[in-house]
């Protein structure tokens, strides 16, 4: 049996060739796999360590910082300590509901922290909370 060729070889071809597809995505999925742990920002804050239940992550979270060197931040955002009242008097008016989460080098005096707390509070904001680290077990 053999097999015949038709007349015109030409015709239309049925197949896709994926391999330089799945060259493009392998490469895209390394350089990804590098990247990913560059674009994690933040500041560098060593918390202080307590016990205390987790907090399960909301959407109307925010997190006020301040380095042992004493720079404030909003969120991810610097901000110099005489702009702190008004901008925290600006989120409690647009967002009643807002939460803050302060978080604090380990050591930061606790006079500032707890004029960031008192400023936080005096804005309006409703709820305040502190983030720490869990006690290491010994």
């Amino acid at each position: 049996m053999g097999m015949s060729t038709g007349g015109n070889n030409r015709g239309v071809m049925g197949e896709i060739n994926v391999t330089p597809f799945v060259d493009v995505m392998l490469v895209l999925l390394v350089i990804f796999m590098v990247t990913a742990p560059m674009m994690v920002q933040g500041q560098n804050v060593d918390l202080p360590r307590a016990e205390g239940e987790p907090l399960t992550p909301g959407e109307n979270q925010m997190i006020l910082s301040i380095t042992n060197d004493g720079t404030y931040f909003i969120n991810e955002t610097p901000i110099a300590a005489e702009e702190l009242n008004p901008k925290l008097a600006a989120i409690a008016e647009a967002n009643p509901n807002q939460d803050i989460f302060v978080k604090a080098d380990g050591k930061v005096p606790y006079e500032l922290v707890a004029k960031l707390i008192g400023a936080a509070k005096q804005a309006g904001i409703p709820r305040v909370g502190l983030v720490t680290q869990p006690e290491l077990e010994n």
